[in-house]
């Protein structure tokens, strides 16, 4: 697979039919991901593969990870938000 292809799985991965939940991972994915590092990128991939309550519990606070590269992802996530990251876009 190139890697263009695994980046477009990614996106794909990134929708999970709640519109701000998939605004917020898919402009982490599209602004951060490439930058991220092999541990920022392998923890966004962790973070994909929780289920969706999981990953809401993070992004909203109301769950922490032990996992310090998980931790670090959901406040970056989080930071894109806060920074103008979040502008509606699915």
């Amino acid at each position: 697979m190139t890697p263009e292809q695994e980046f477009n799985r990614l996106r794909w991965r990134c929708r999970r039919g709640m519109r701000e939940l998939d605004t917020l991972l898919m402009t982490f994915a599209e602004r951060r991901y490439a930058v991220a590092g092999t541990a920022g990128q392998a923890a966004f991939r962790r973070l994909l593969s929780l289920p969706d309550p999981e990953i809401v519990a993070l992004l909203d606070g109301r769950l922490r990870s032990d996992d310090a590269d998980l931790a670090a992802v959901v406040a970056q996530v989080l930071g894109e938000r806060l920074s103008g990251g979040d502008h509606g876009r699915c």
